[in-house]
């Protein structure tokens, strides 16, 4: 399997097309609110298909309500 680029919280961003705010908000989350991070020290970095499978996750949970 082939490892991925982790993102920052900007890039992230940029590719979800949403502001960085949105970012920094759901990963303040608890539980399976919070989007898929990985901490490294003080940074927040993330895995670009990590975090689709969340959003996917959560429009079907959206979908069943």
């Amino acid at each position: 399997m082939e490892s991925q680029e982790l993102l920052t919280v900007d890039e992230l961003a940029q590719r979800l097309k949403v502001p960085p705010s949105w970012v920094y908000g759901y990963s303040r989350r608890r539980g399976p609110d919070s989007i898929p991070k990985i901490k490294v020290g003080k940074y927040l970095r993330f895995e670009l298909r990590e975090v689709k499978n969340w959003l996917e996750k959560k429009g079907a949970e959206r979908d069943l309500q």
